[in-house]
């Protein structure tokens, strides 16, 4: 057995000393190991990450040498034992079990191979791998070979040890172990640069960029060196070895990280960061000949970007520089050394990176520290000389890093998982925003724990309550006022024009022109004492809402609030005052101003206050007209500009100058202007004018009659009506800016995009028809313009000779077109979108120079030939050029013939073998020339004899291109056929033929009979693989499809996708993009996927999985894709792939994932970037010399090829990284979940698969300290390597990271630091790309370089997206046409001319050097930055970031397709924006953007949202006051008089809310985008279809989702991020989930609504006659109707009767089920009753005091209602509601007191729980007989009383969940809760019994699903089929076509 030299186990019971081997393989995936077999997958636990390298190699070798594989395993398990002898640590006790077991087995089975002994094999062993793979593989052997190679020896060697006595070790071993630790040190896993190996070198590092990089990097001169302390081994020893030794650094970084303790792994990452930056930016535009140096603005440049941000800083904090440069150092080693240093700072710091300011700070210390070892400095703390002395690697970790971080920590747990207010944590802003002040040098350096800013509350789980840090400049309080104080300029203005407009109106004549009168203009000009309350209420709220921060804030600050509330209430006591002074004295608006110059010492005080007051605004309306001089003054850091700026604004680091150039400032004001017009003439003459005549009737009017106790019946001017009238029109006044913006936008928008040159070729016929001049425009878009070396510029000239040289040009166009092209239709095919025949119609031939013209792709040419030849055929006149001009006249049939006819020469010419055969060929093509020369062609051929050649030549090339088994009989054939041709052409064809064939024989006399001619063929060319023979074989294939080829091929492609990518790309080749530069040129860039736990790759189970109707994916996919369903059986059936059943089973797999919203589909469509990058390489490097023939068919010898595509695969790696952020990857690795265990191995594969992509992930180990176990975590970044992964860099870091913010960008902060490249684009787990798209990322990166207006470059560049889940539904097509809306046109208008984009989430490109060095792609605060992307497009703008959007791009986007996720997406969103509402951000933008700017931010970020709300808040507002006056009798009594009932104002001004309602608004932009991109008449037949499909039902239930969660999130919080799911929506959605997810959003708030509706329309008499009432009313009706049924109405199968039986069955069991600890919402009503109300635990007492008061509405029914019993006999007394109470209190007890019964008798007192039921009815019978017999009751009564109590105890219901802590005390919290049960079991019977009902009929179900899915049908789907499950079970048994294979064909069933 296998021997340990030394070493003794403790394991209990010892270890037997014989094992035995199993026959299978332990797959070890924390070793990166994926699972072979599942009985013998061991997974090593994550406390014993040491030993697994050990079970690696033991994997690797076992095929080679199972009984060292067996040693290596043993050494293992010793291993595991002497670390965990206890087997503690989770999971040690299973892992020991299961490999000792294997041991046992593998003991005995393994044999040795080399020696006799166990040490003898392994000695033997260890040299033969040595011999083989480390010597000789040295200077054979890849890098990463090598470095794997050099981990199985280092292994080898320890089990070595172990196995071998110390003493039989000789010293070979020993050296061979010696040189393999050197070489190990070389050979270590790489990503893109393998910088410190030897041998076999990429061709990336001979790169003569890289090499002047890594020189540059690698200058160390001149630097001290780092020394260390070496301790003696023996402290008795004496010798003279010195006690300190000095440090070798191999380049800058090296030294950096030994001075400041950087770890390895970031050291690393960031010298590979740095090096690509600097290759980069350094080839740009260079000569590469003798090219050693980096160029000396190269890394200026980059110094400059990096650290513009500290620049910046420091100069606002007035602090001195430490980017210091001594004149006699070398400034670029001292600039990289900065460089060097930010970076590893960056790399390190951990979620300290979202603090850009805080890292600022970190470096300033750093650069000064760093500084004074460079040049002996003295400390100015300790006196000291800075010392070089190394430090160990965690240090910076430890010491800078992990002390900030606790703060952020201990900050996340008074956060409560985001339960706590915001006023009582700091988050990431507060903390960074210390460090915007002084007062962070108070921290000192090295930093001071005792500092003030690291102190804590030492109880941070009772942080809330106890003592807490004061947040930063700004506190995020849930209030609504937020919307005015970050918006208070527009209300200011909307309220004052509001207040003009109506004093205007109210004037006698009402007219526009009563401005101009004395007394009107002196009313006007009250509105500045408006404006001076209201800027009182700003300054109040400014106190207010920032009181939390106020021991933050400097005393200036403190001073400046205080003083500005001060003035405002000065203000607000001065004009008031002196405008009741000028009253008594009036002026005309003329005599006003005539008079002012001459008698201004006469003016009124009011006057010369108001001017004084307006002298701010004035100065800034004059400063707004010069933006460059107020962003001049607003970013100066002078003291005296700060102390001029300190009352206009606040001093703050960001959001200075914000402010675009005059060009752009004129456009948005011009739009803002027109708009606001429109607006306020709208408002005027509709809403405020035609109601003011009927108001002052209804003011002056007596009213005495009420219906009800009227508590002030003496109020005058019946100001009651009046505010009932006004409330509503007031709110659509505020709300209806939106519409005019949805217009306005959507006009300008679309006059934009049309001078965009969208939508010009949109159809497959105007793609034909400017086909031709695509080639040019793709070369002068895509091809990189340059100078042509002499070689190109000789051929160019030698070509030209031969032709005309546009011609030359232009057939030099097509072929750099047709190399993209054809491999975007390939790409096309692989994706299955089109088919083999259709990729043959679409690809453009290479050019040849055999043909003389231009060859079109087949579907040009289509039917071209069969044309000609019957325009020849029946051509009756004699002059050639007659019917020569008609066939030139279509230049794809001049193409066409003359190919047709040059290509069937050289194919008969190809094939024939005798020189005989051949010159009869020459002479008949020789006769066709002269012919046509001499004008004699009709003359010479005979033109009927065409047809028939034809008809034989198809069959001729069919025979040609058939694959016949039988040789012989091919052979036969096709002489046959090829001798009937010649027959043709020479009898039928050819007039003057006689002499032809005699001729090659008449030298030699022989007489060689016909028959025997053209006999000997060159068959073999259809065999034959060489590149001629394929070229021969493509032109027998093309002429083929030339000549049969009819007219349907004009359709092709006919897969509508397919369609539309082809015409997108070609249309945006005419688009205005920056033309390509060469690849070497271009900027670098990544592309960053955040990934969690979505789907990667469906399994086999998940494909054949049936859901409850019988239907599985696959088979689902199948239908809605059926065509693409039959090209994939056509390309996996295709004899030449020669595909297995396992491929064709993946395959399957992947076919379906590539239609669903996967990871595999993100990656594939990522990785084009590579792809297309690596064929630019190609064409590049080939340039002209591919002219003829394209790159494909270059003449390259094989080496060279080879050494092109090295090139290329190293300047795709160069410029183009993926990064997929991973996060719970490691925890996937050593699940034991199957599904956690499928994600680990579908991402594994796609690593296998594509060799360039990278994993990012958080690895947590546990560790031992203090004999506890401790977890520590990692940053690990990994890649494929040969069947595993391998990890590349190692970051430790200072705890969990995502405990800290929101989990999406906490995601991507982690991984950003393994990104490269100067741009960084976002790309979301739902998206797509597509090849063609890929290749036009050059043009799209030249726009960070390109020149604009105003010195600005953008940092961030806006992408277009395509929604590809359009086609799934109807509510697909909804979301994907509004989705598709938002990103096109909502996008363009946002980006230009208003400036306001920002980033949504898209696929953006970042400039990544800008925002790395300002807090990273997205901000993390836990729950206010919900919305995270939005966060980074308002950082990158308020630090002076510029964001653009570009729309000849397109990038693909999946969207939620079903009703549940659609509105869980809506509700996310709206959650997001009320927290947005909330946040510094918008606040900050919306005081320091300029007015019309700020107006354009508002209405399209939180205003859309407040618009929303408010358009619902309008229906209750308008019922509410509706409900007042016909309760109350007002109606009657002042709406039935005449003047009034004839004025139909009132519902003219309420109309323009329902527009709002429903959804037209996102109609707009929709159909004006569809118009543009597809043609105004399929945009209105899609308006008229939405329509049919109930479009508007579903927009208006929207917005009841959008109005409900943002509410309720301002002002009760519970925001959270919602899993939508992506998967396909294919079933039905239970009653009681729907129930669930809208009862409280839409159920509840749509009864409350009909119950008003009820009763206003049961007691209201007003407007009856008035089609516009009707109008509005019915707007309220389907409001209602949409939010109760919408859900049921977009929900699959809904009005089945047995779905609709097993709902109710389902629902009631869930309503009757109990609650309690671990039972989920979803199977109790208790729980989820519990989980509804969590926002109300957690809301502040503001909050619940509002919802009290929300609730005291319902009580206004039963208050109502009684006053109009028939039982009340029309009596006014208080006493009759007083009765009313005693009933409800009445009902309540009885109540009470049944369900105490049933608690306390029902089951052991059954018989008086009987009695006291029995006697409960009979008093209830006995008190309503007397009710009906002696009070007068009556049934119409009975139905009131159920309208006025139900509402009052909902209100009860509403009031005790608000005050819950209450009634628990009290006892009541039960009856609350079953009070709370028979609401909602009321509720969902109401809702239930229409579907029930409408299920009774089947017609309705079958309507629903057309409804539904009426896309589907449209194009010939069996969506009925799939949705009632009668899925077609002989599918898989019946005869298919081959074309079309059922799954059972393609797929291997588990």
């Amino acid at each position: 057995m296998a021997s340990s030299s030394g070493t003794k186990t403790d394991y209990p019971g010892g270890l037997p000393r014989s094992f035995s081997r199993g026959m299978t393989r332990m797959s070890t995936k924390v070793l990166d190991m994926p699972p072979e077999d599942e009985a013998s997958d061991i997974n090593v636990p994550p406390g014993l990450p040491s030993i697994a390298p050990i079970f690696r190699v033991a994997n690797e070798i076992e095929e080679d040498n199972p009984r060292v594989a067996y040693l290596c395993r043993f050494h293992g398990f010793e291993k595991a034992h002497g670390m965990d002898p206890t087997s503690s640590g989770r999971g040690v006790r299973q892992f020991k079990t299961l490999l000792l077991h294997r041991l046992e087995k593998e003991e005995t089975e393994t044999k040795r191979q080399l020696g006799r002994s166990d040490p003898q094999e392994i000695l033997k062993y260890y040299h033969q791998f040595y011999e083989k793979n480390i010597k000789e593989g040295e200077y054979t052997k890849t890098p990463e070979e090598m470095a794997k190679n050099c981990q199985i020896a280092t292994v080898l060697y320890d089990v070595l040890q172990t196995v071998v006595p110390q003493a039989q070790i000789d010293k070979q071993t020993t050296k061979m172990a010696e040189d393999v630790k050197k070489k190990r040190e070389q050979y270590v896993n790489y990503n893109i640069l393998p910088l410190y190996t030897v041998g076999v070198k990429p061709a990336i590092m001979e790169l003569p960029e890289i090499k002047a990089a890594l020189r540059a990097v690698q200058n160390v001169n001149r630097l001290p060196m780092p020394r260390f302390h070496v301790q003696p081994t023996n402290p008795e020893d004496k010798s003279t070895m010195p006690a300190e030794r000095i440090k070798p650094v191999n380049d800058i970084l090296d030294w950096l990280s030994s001075i400041f303790g950087f770890q390895k792994g970031n050291v690393a990452n960031q010298r590979e960061h740095l090096l690509l930056l600097l290759a980069n930016m350094d080839v740009r535009h260079r000569n590469l000949e003798n090219y050693t140096e980096l160029n000396s603005s190269t890394v200026q440049r980059l110094m400059d970007k990096v650290f513009k941000n500290y620049r910046s800083w420091f100069n606002y904090l007035h602090c001195k520089s430490n980017l210091r440069f001594p004149g006699d150092f070398d400034r670029q080693q001292l600039e990289l050394i900065y460089i060097a240093l930010y970076l590893l700072i960056w790399g390190e710091a951990s979620n300290i990176r979202f603090m850009p300011e805080c890292l600022c700070y970190i470096f300033h210390q750093m650069a000064d520290e760093m500084h004074g070892i460079l040049f002996s400095n003295v400390h100015p703390a300790t006196g000291e000389t800075y010392q070089a002395a190394a430090r160990d690697e965690e240090y910076f970790l430890r010491d800078v890093v992990t002390p900030i971080y606790q703060v952020l920590y201990m900050e996340a747990k008074r956060n409560k998982h985001g339960t706590a207010s915001h006023s009582r944590w700091r988050n990431y802003d507060d903390l960074n925003e210390y460090f915007w002040s002084d007062r962070c040098f108070r921290l000192g350096w090295p930093m001071d724990p005792k500092a003030d800013f690291f102190r804590q509350d030492e109880r941070p789980n009772q942080a809330a309550g106890g003592m807490r840090k004061p947040k930063t400049n700004f506190v995020e309080v849930r209030t609504f006022w937020h919307l005015y104080r970050s918006f208070d300029r527009m209300w200011i203005f909307l309220i004052l024009a509001f207040q003009a407009m109506l004093i205007v109106a109210w004037s006698p004549s009402g007219s526009l022109t009563a401005f101009f009168d004395a007394d009107v203009f002196r009313s006007v000009l009250s509105i500045f004492i408006t404006y001076a309350f209201l800027n009182l209420l700003q300054a109040t709220l400014d106190i207010i809402l920032s009181w939390h921060c106020w021991k933050s804030l400097k005393f200036t600050q403190i001073l400046r609030y205080l003083l500005k509330f001060a003035v405002a209430g000065a203000w607000a006591v001065v004009l008031p005052i002196g405008y009741s002074s000028s009253v008594q004295n009036p002026t005309g608006l003329l005599k006003f101003f005539s008079s002012w110059a001459r008698d201004w010492r006469n003016q009124s005080f009011y006057n010369y206050s108001v001017a004084l007051y307006l002298l701010p605004t004035i100065l800034a309306a004059v400063l707004f007209f010069l933006p460059p001089l107020r962003r001049h003054i607003e970013r100066s850091n002078w003291r005296i500009v700060t102390l001029f700026m300190w009352w206009a604004q606040p001093k703050l680091y960001i959001g200075r100058g914000l402010h675009e150039d005059i060009f752009s400032l004129l456009k948005y004001t011009l739009f803002w202007i027109m708009l606001l017009i429109s607006k306020l003439s709208f408002s005027y003459f509709v809403e405020i004018l035609p109601l003011v005549a009927p108001t002052k009737i209804i003011m002056e009017m007596p009213i005495s009659n009420y219906q009800w106790h009227e508590f002030f019946p003496h109020v005058t001017h019946n100001i009651g009506v009046v505010i009932a009238i006004w409330a509503p029109i007031v709110l659509v006044y505020f709300m209806d800016a939106q519409i005019w913006y949805a217009i306005f936008s959507t006009v300008f928008g679309g006059i934009h995009g049309a001078f965009s040159h969208l939508g010009e070729i949109r159809t497959l016929g105007m793609l034909r028809s400017r086909f031709d001049s695509v080639p040019s425009a793709f070369c002068n878009r895509l091809m990189p313009s340059g100078n042509k070396d002499a070689k190109e510029k000789r051929q160019l000239v030698d070509e030209a000779l031969e032709m005309s040289q546009a011609e030359a040009l232009e057939r030099k166009n097509i072929d750099n077109f047709a190399n993209v092209w054809n491999e975007f239709i390939n790409s096309m095919r692989s994706e299955d979108l089109i088919s083999n025949k259709d990729k043959d119609l679409l690809l453009v031939p290479y050019s040849s120079e055999d043909v003389n013209v231009v060859q079109w792709p087949p579907f040009l040419l289509a039917s071209k030939i069969p044309i000609a030849l019957d325009m020849a055929k029946d051509f009756t006149g004699k002059a050639d050029d007659d019917l020569f001009r008609k066939i030139k006249s279509d230049d794809y049939m001049y193409s066409a013939v003359i190919e047709c006819y040059e290509t069937l020469r050289d194919i008969i010419s190809g094939l024939l073998e005798e020189e005989e055969d051949q010159m009869i060929v020459k002479h008949i093509c020789n006769e066709v020339d002269s012919s046509i020369q001499q004008r004699r062609f009709l003359t010479t051929f005979r033109m009927s004899g065409l047809p028939f050649l034809s008809e034989r030549l198809e069959k001729f090339l069919k025979l040609l291109q058939a694959e016949d088994e039988n040789f012989d009989n091919s052979m036969r054939q096709i002489i046959n056929v090829l001798q009937d041709i010649m027959e043709i052409i020479t009898q039928d064809v050819m007039i003057n033929s006689h002499a032809i064939p005699e001729k090659p024989h008449s030298n030699d006399g022989e007489n060689v009979k016909k028959e025997q001619r053209f006999q000997k063929l060159k068959i073999d060319l259809r065999r034959n693989t060489s590149q001629r023979e394929k070229a021969w074989i493509d032109k027998v294939v093309r002429l083929h499809l030339l000549l049969t080829v009819k007219e349907s091929a004009i359709n092709v492609p006919q897969n509508l996708e397919a369609r539309r990518r082809i015409t997108f790309f070609a249309n945006s080749l005419f688009m205005n993009m920056p033309r390509a530069p060469k690849v070497r040129d271009m900027l670098s860039f990544s592309v960053l996927t955040p990934y969690y736990k979505e789907d990667v790759l469906y399994s086999d189970e998940e494909l054949t999985k049936e859901n409850e109707d019988g239907i599985s994916i696959l088979f689902y996919l199948q239908k809605i894709y059926p065509d693409e369903w039959t090209n994939f059986g056509e390309r996996i059936n295709d004899p030449k792939n020669k595909f297995s059943e396992n491929n064709k089973s993946e395959l399957t797999r992947q076919w379906v994932s590539y239609r669903a919203q996967t990871l595999s589909r993100t990656v594939r469509g990522m990785m084009y970037y590579r792809q297309a990058l690596e064929l630019q390489c190609v064409l590049e490097t080939e340039g002209d010399s591919a002219s003829f023939g394209g790159y494909q068919t270059s003449t390259l010898s094989e080496n060279d090829e080879q050494a092109d595509q090295a090139r290329a695969k190293a300047l795709a790696d160069l410029k183009f990284t993926y990064v997929v952020s991973c996060q719970v990857y490691g925890a996937q690795k050593i699940s034991n979940e199957s599904r956690e265990k499928s994600y680990y191995t579908n991402i594994l594969k796609l690593m296998l698969t594509y060799s360039s992509l990278r994993i990012a992930y958080i690895d947590t180990r546990e560790e031992q300290v203090n004999e506890k176990p401790k977890k520590t975590y990692y940053s690990i970044l990994v890649k494929g390597g040969d069947k595993w992964d391998e990890e590349i860099y190692r970051i430790k870091l200072p705890g969990p990271p995502t405990d800290i913010g929101e989990g999406k960008p906490e995601n991507q902060n982690h991984a950003i630091i393994f990104t490269r490249g100067e741009a960084l684009q976002t790309i979301d787990m739902n998206q797509d790309n597509y090849f063609e798209e890929a290749f036009k990322m050059r043009n799209v990166l030249e726009e960070f370089l390109k020149h604009r207006r105003g010195q600005r470059k953008p940092t961030i560049l806006g992408l277009r997206e395509h929604i590809f889940t359009g086609s799934v539904s109807s509510l697909a097509w909804f979301m994907s046409n509004q989705e598709t809306s938002f990103v096109t046109i909502g996008q363009r208008i946002l980006a230009n001319p208003l400036r306001v984009r920002f980033h949504y989430g898209h696929p953006d490109i970042f400039d990544r050097i800008f925002h790395i060095t300002r807090g990273g792609i997205s901000k993390a605060s836990k729950v206010i930055n919900l919305s995270e992307d939005i966060f980074a497009g308002y950082n990158s703008t308020m630090r002076g970031g510029l964001i653009t959007h570009h729309e000849y791009i397109q990038v693909g986007k999946g969207r939620d397709v079903g009703m549940n996720q659609i509105s869980l997406f809506e509700a996310k969103v709206s959650n997001g924006n009320g927290e947005q509402t909330l946040s510094r951000d918008v606040y900050r933008l919306g005081r320091r953007f300029d007015f019309y700017r700020m107006l354009s931010f508002y209405f399209t970020t939180v205003g859309f949202y407040f618009s929303s709300l408010v358009t619902v808040l309008t229906v209750y507002v308008f019922l509410y006051g509706r409900m007042y006056l016909v309760m109350s009798g007002l109606e009657n009594e002042i709406l039935e008089n005449p003047t009034i009932h004839e004025n139909k104002a009132f519902e003219e001004a309420l109309a323009t809310q329902s527009v709002f309602q429903l959804g037209l608004l996102l109609v707009l932009p929709m159909i004006m985008e569809i118009g543009l991109e597809k043609g105004f008449r399929s945009a209105l037949g899609d308006l008229i279809i939405m329509q049919l499909q109930l479009a508007s039902v579903f927009f208006t239930f929207q917005l009841g989702t959008k109005a409900h969660y943002y509410g309720r999130t301002i002002l009760h919080g519970g925001s959270k991020y919602r899993a939508t799911g992506r998967g396909f929506v294919v079933f039905h959605a239970k009653f009681s989930e729907n129930y669930r997810l809208y009862s409280r959003s839409h159920f509840v708030k749509g009864l409350e609504l009909l119950i008003l509706l009820i009763v206003y329309g049961v007691y209201g008499q007003a407007y009856r006659s008035s089609n516009l009432y009707f109008f509005i009313t019915l707007s309220m009706w389907f409001l209602v109707a949409s939010w109760l049924f919408a859900p049921f109405i977009f929900n699959p199968s809904s009005f089945d009767w047995q779905k609709t039986v097993d709902d109710w069955t389902e629902w009631k069991r869930w309503m009757g089920n109990r609650g309690g600890i671990g039972i989920a919402p979803d199977k109790s009503w208790e729980s989820w009753w519990n989980e509804e109300q969590e926002h109300l635990k957690y809301t502040v007492i503001r909050g619940r005091i509002l919802e009290i008061i929300l609730a005291l509405r319902f009580l206004i029914y039963q208050y109502g209602i009684v006053y109009h019993l028939d039982i009340a006999h029309h009596s006014k007394s208080l006493l009759v509601y007083g009765l009313s109470w005693i009933v409800m209190v009445t009902v309540l007890l009885v109540l009470k007191m049944v369900s105490m019964g049933r608690r306390r008798f029902g089951t052991d007192f059954q018989l008086m729980f009987r009695i006291l039921k029995a006697l409960l009815f009979l008093g209830f019978m006995s008190v309503m007989t007397v009710l009906f017999v002696v009070c007068g009751l009556t049934i119409s009564d009975l139905f009131a009383a159920i309208l006025a109590f139900l509402p009052t105890g909902w209100a009860f219901l509403l009031i005790g969940q608000a005050c819950r802590p209450m009634f628990k005390g009290l006892g009541f919290w039960e009856s609350i809760m079953e009070l709370g049960r028979a609401y909602d079991y009321v509720m969902g019977l109401v809702i239930f019994m229409p579907i029930a009902i409408l299920s009774w009929f089947p017609f309705v179900s079958e309507f629903q699903t057309r409804l539904l899915f009426n896309q589907a049908f449209s194009r010939g789907l069996q969506i009925s089929m799939i949705l009632a499950g009668r899925k077609d079970k002989t599918e898989g048994s019946r005869t298919e076509r081959p074309d079309k294979p059922s799954a059972s064909q393609v797929h291997t069933r588990n």
